[in-house]
């Protein structure tokens, strides 16, 4: 195939995804994830929306700063200030992107933008201009561009490319278009506009209706050649198009699309389970490509078949998106260079001897509880390794729970707050509850439980749990990570953790600023 035929992969789960109501990651969960999607080999990396605080500016640049091998773009309104902050922000990228954006819908220029068209027209072709000055590659993007007039995109369009992008972004902004209807769109634009060849046409999905991977798809079959998508269709309201299934569906069907990507998909698996256990939010079993049934036959004919001939029942191999049945056969005697080998292997990277001794300190403590670890072990265990960033102002030193039928469970504890051992104790509903009173008694946060969330990494009654804390205080929102074989340990861990995040401030509440 010639390059014509490839389609750009433009993720954007750093920025687009991180908008998800408490989805927000720190610079160095961000940077975790940046350095899983450029050993993805993912073409663009969206990190972030720099002007919106300085936290993401931060982020941006320490990603720009970092990335080698992907494109490092940067989101801005088509005002000056924006694409100042995210050119400033990109200065040390290896490969650099602004990405430039206003509204086109009747509906969003009216009442949003309190603008006439001609007065949207020239902002677009002034930011644009301004962008150009400033980066090679500028992406411009028609917000709400699935309600918008085809006319005046035909108009706008012509003059943002005469302006200077390279790329056109044609994004479904409130998730409202239907695959052939999308499609059409996309045919008309290619059509019409007379400098279109001179960008790549882009697409941005939804998923509020279901079909931002179809759409996406439809797009690309008539000529769309970059898809904008996020791990796991993380996204705010009902999210983006899942970058794995994109991917894959071209992949699967490249007989009829006709069109490949550059992803090193055995890489798929352990990118989703990272950004999952950063952002908290699980991955549903019967999800596509990565859900933990995705590969799973229940059925006895389906089993008969698979068996006999993988084919009959799987159009594509669990191993070429990074499903396996490799066992961590490191045990409690096991040296430091065994287990970080596995750990490259595995393709996670430790930035220090520091990390690497805490995560070994870690397996340690993990072999004196299971017989089996399991390559989700060492995901989950590292995660929370990396996740201590937060100062401990509280640490967990001891916790006795009791739960008897017929009896209110019971919790005791002893919390280390700023090195001075307190002790409480109380009643709850369950176990969890007992316990996430008894430190709240202790903690008096005055934060408000948004979200409790269980599950197993592993099969068996070993199983470690990872559980996730949500906790809301005055608009600032905060995810704690917490694994154990005792769940009950587990979900201290983790609500503890939230609490931590929260006194440290290092998690913010993502400024809703923009929905390309």
């Amino acid at each position: 195939m010639s390059s014509n035929d490839r389609v750009i992969i433009f993720d954007t789960t750093l920025r687009d995804g991180e908008q998800s109501p408490g989805a927000s990651m720190t610079k160095e969960e961000k940077l975790r994830i940046a350095k899983a999607l450029e050993r993805l080999r993912v073409d663009v990396i969206e990190a972030g929306f720099a002007i919106a605080s300085p936290g993401d500016f931060e982020a941006v640049k320490a990603i720009a700063d970092s990335i080698k091998d992907s494109t490092v773009c940067s989101l801005s309104r088509a005002v000056d200030a924006d694409i100042e902050r995210a050119a400033e922000a990109l200065a040390g990228a290896n490969s650099a992107r602004i990405h430039t954006f206003i509204a086109t819908s009747p509906i969003h220029m009216q009442y949003k933008l309190r603008m006439q068209p001609d007065q949207v027209v020239e902002q677009a072709v002034r930011a644009v201009k301004r962008a150009r000055n400033l980066c090679a590659d500028v992406e411009f993007s028609c917000e709400d561009a699935g309600r918008s007039e085809i006319d005046f995109l035909c108009r706008i369009i012509e003059a943002a490319i005469d302006a200077g992008a390279t790329t056109i972004n044609i994004p479904d902004t409130v998730g409202y278009a239907i695959p052939h209807q999308y499609a059409e769109t996309i045919r008309q634009l290619l059509q019409r506009i007379p400098n279109a060849d001179k960008a790549i046409f882009s697409v941005h999905c939804h998923n509020d209706l279901g079909l931002a991977v179809a759409n996406s798809l439809a797009a690309v079959a008539v000529g769309a050649r970059q898809v904008e998508c996020t791990i796991n269709g993380l996204g705010e309201r009902a999210g983006n198009a899942a970058l794995e299934e994109i991917v894959m569906a071209i992949k699967t069907r490249q007989d009829v699309l006709g069109v490949y990507t550059n992803i090193d998909t055995p890489h798929i698996l352990s990118t989703s389970r990272l950004v999952s256990g950063i952002t908290g939010f699980p991955v549903q079993p019967n999800k596509a490509i990565v859900g933990a049934n995705a590969f799973a036959h229940e059925s006895g004919i389906h089993q008969d078949g698979v068996l006999k001939h993988r084919e009959t029942y799987e159009i594509m191999s669990a191993q070429s998106v990074g499903w396996n049945t490799n066992k961590m056969v490191l045990g409690k005697l096991s040296g430091r260079n065994a287990f970080r080998t596995r750990l490259e292997e595995l393709g996670i990277a430790l930035a220090s001897e520091a990390e690497l001794n805490a995560a070994f300190a870690r397996f340690k403590e993990l072999a004196d509880k299971k017989h089996e670890i399991f390559d989700e072990d060492l995901q989950a265990l590292v995660s929370d390794t990396l996740g201590d960033e937060a100062p401990e102002h509280f640490k967990l030193v001891y916790l006795e729970v009791a739960s008897k039928t017929g009896e209110v469970p019971q919790a005791k504890l002893v919390l280390s707050i700023d090195g001075v051992e307190q002790g409480s104790s109380a009643e709850g509903s369950g176990p969890v509850d007992a316990t996430f009173k008894a430190i709240e008694s202790l903690a008096s946060s005055q934060a408000s439980l948004q979200l409790y969330s269980v599950n197993a990494i592993t099969q068996g009654t070993d199983s470690q749990g990872e559980v996730t804390v949500r906790l809301e205080k005055a608009g600032r929102i905060v995810n704690g990570n917490g694994a154990d074989t005792d769940i009950v340990v587990a979900s201290a861990k983790a609500y503890l953790n939230a609490l931590n995040l929260m006194q440290a401030g290092v998690r913010k509440a993502h400024p809703q600023v923009a929905d390309v």
